[in-house]
């Protein structure tokens, strides 16, 4: 399934009180509540009752939302990619060449830096669902992130902001940066993460409110609308990878940064000029206190004993949907227990609905799988890190052209494109034939990326290896290794074919998965695994700093990796992931979709069952 798809079905599934429907101005040919509704034929008019305009009024289909609102907001998202991966991948690089840090501090403050941006995404999208909104969150995010580029341009340009040359004479004793100087540019790249937090959080959510999902024309267009989503992303990318990292390194890192500057200055004027024309949805709150309540109920109550019969545990029959009681985790269970305290109004910190209970306990579910992803971000965070410093150190000239190392991640931003491609237009296409399948699953995809990614970490292996012998070769002799920086093309391309079936397949089992109401909680799960998986590479790297070469052994990432044994810290990681992988197969096995049906109850209710327990 396509990532395309994946959004579609995901909202095709949603309910329009979920969306935001009030009961006006349209007429319904089912009237009971927790039904998902259909609009007779010839009662449409131009206006869209999910959403309110910029006045709070109805919002009119022909003055507001479509391609136009759409492409604006699109606009803020290709100039976050553009600045955010400009500043990632070519950061480390700076912190050691110009701030003389070593090769493992530098990249700990990468892997913290971007583990520190993807956890903000979650944050974003709670401010956003219970505070600002998603228009207020993006437009102050956007100007907190030009406000860090800014601050960038000019840390990178002054003089002062930064540590002077290494000396030649005093065979290249480096300064390393001071207080100030370090303390400034921390800040300006923590606005830039906290901006890409806010942002990235909130435009697919803002660019889909464009289109309204009852009008045929406006539901075909959204559909389209996360191909171009995609297609701006990677372009966004792309041109950070290429161009803007040849101008850090060429003409100067300064002008780099101020175009990103520049450009998000010029996204937000295009933004907020077009607010007449933004559509809005309303605000339901984030699920994330409904996910306390359960849990500080539970804890609460962890000495009282369970009922004899489960129909004795606190249910609402007034709720427009009910999920039936299950038996696993019945820990949680101890939040739906009647006790004489609950007597009168229910206190929801102390007495929860089993059906709130059950949606917590489908979001326990999935934490197995979620937990066993972690380090396949690990494995990513190398790519704009050691992987880049090893490209500094090799030959990167085509004829008289010196390719800047951290765009040697354009191979894999290529590979995922390539990947996707394939996959989508000629393997699935392919598998539907001979198998009558609906192609690969969530999980398999899942699996896939974490194979490809060990594959991706012993090429990345045996090439250091081979790099390492040339350095002892001509220690002492050249500045620039005699091997190509070609060679690291196989990691970038593995990890990146990886993290092509990665995406699609953690965003379809994390969205499909999702309980009714809390599909925001589940895509914030999806985003932290990325953040955990770069802090978890800052706690690997500065363990393997500490204890590796004592006792007279290899120190593996000492300051220069020309004098370490980085092909060992690969290895490391090709074998955690491939144990990783064998946890993986045993959750994805034992996992039961939370996928539900709805049957009728004797109040012509709608309850959700739960699926039977079967082996996936």
């Amino acid at each position: 399934m396509s990532q395309v798809e994946v959004f579609r079905d995901a909202l095709d599934d949603c309910k329009l009180e979920d969306l935001g429907y009030h009961g006006y101005p349209y007429t319904w040919n089912n009237k009971r509540p927790g039904d998902v509704f259909a609009i007779e034929e010839g009662k449409m008019n131009s206006f869209d009752s999910d959403a309110f305009d910029y006045k709070g009024n109805p919002a009119d289909r022909t003055k507001t939302g479509g391609w136009l609102s759409a492409v604006q907001i699109l606009g803020i998202e290709m100039c976050e990619r553009l600045s955010s991966m400009a500043i990632i991948v070519n950061l480390v690089t700076y912190l050691v060449d110009t701030m003389h840090m070593t090769s493992a501090s530098a990249s700990n403050f990468a892997s913290t830096s971007g583990g520190t941006s993807y956890l903000l995404c979650l944050f974003g999208g709670i401010v956003a669902d219970s505070f600002l909104g998603r228009y207020w969150t993006i437009a102050i995010a956007a100007v907190i992130h030009a406000g860090g580029t800014c601050l960038l341009a000019i840390s990178t340009a002054l003089p002062n902001l930064r540590p002077p040359p290494c000396d030649p004479a005093l065979s290249n004793k480096c300064v390393k940066a001071n207080s100030l100087q370090m303390g400034i540019f921390t800040i300006a790249v923590y606005l830039t993460n906290i901006g890409m937090g806010g942002i990235k959080s909130s435009v697919p959510g803002l660019g889909t409110d464009q289109f309204d999902l009852k009008d045929a024309k406006e539901s075909a267009q959204m559909a389209r609308f996360f191909d171009r989503f995609h297609f701006v992303t990677n372009l966004g990318t792309l041109l950070a990878v290429t161009v803007l990292v040849y101008i850090q390194d060429e003409v100067g890192r300064s002008w780099a940064y101020g175009i990103c500057a520049a450009s998000m200055i010029l996204a937000i004027l295009v933004f907020v000029l077009g607010t007449k024309r933004h559509r809005h949805k309303k605000r339901f709150g984030t699920p994330i206190l409904q996910i306390l309540q359960v849990i500080v109920a539970a804890v609460m109550k962890r000495k009282t004993p369970f009922p004899s019969n489960v129909s004795a545990l606190y249910e609402d029959p007034s709720q427009e949907s009910i999920i039936c009681h299950t038996d696993k985790f019945r820990c949680l269970d101890k939040a739906a227990i009647i006790t004489s305290v609950d007597s009168g109004t229910p206190n929801p910190w102390r007495l929860c609905t089993v059906t709130r209970v059950e949606k917590v306990k489908m979001l326990v579910k999935l934490l197995p799988i979620w937990a066993t992803t972690i380090i396949f971000w690990t494995i990513h965070a190398q790519l704009a890190s050691f992987s880049v410093q090893q490209a500094a150190t090799m030959d990167r000239s085509i004829g008289k052209f010196q390719i800047p190392p951290a765009s040697l991640y354009a191979f894999f931003v290529v590979a995922i494109i390539i990947t996707l491609a394939t996959y989508d237009r000629l393997i699935m296409p392919l598998m539907k034939k001979t198998r009558n399948s609906q192609g690969l699953t969530s999980l398999q995809k899942i699996g896939l990326g974490l194979f490809f990614s060990i594959l991706g970490m012993a090429a990345a292996a045996l090439v250091e290896k081979r790099r390492l012998l040339v350095v002892k070769a001509n220690r002492g002799t050249v500045t620039t290794l005699p091997v190509s920086t070609f060679f690291l093309l196989p990691q970038f391309i593995l990890v990146g074919i990886g993290e092509a079936f990665m995406l699609s397949g953690e965003l379809d089992f994390f969205t499909i998965n999702a309980p009714i109401g809390m599909k925001a909680i589940s895509t914030g799960l999806y985003l932290t695994t990325t953040s955990f998986g770069m802090f978890f590479s800052t706690i690997l790297v500065t363990i393997l700093t500490n204890y590796t070469g004592r006792n007279g052994g290899d120190n593996w990432l000492p300051p220069s990796i020309n004098d370490g044994r980085l092909d060992y810290f690969y290895w490391l990681l090709a074998l955690l992931t491939l144990i990783n992988l064998g946890f993986y197969i045993l959750c994805a096995v034992r996992f039961i979709p939370n996928s539900t049906k709805i049957v009728t109850d004797m109040n012509g209710g709608a309850i959700d069952t739960p699926p039977k327990e079967e082996n996936v």
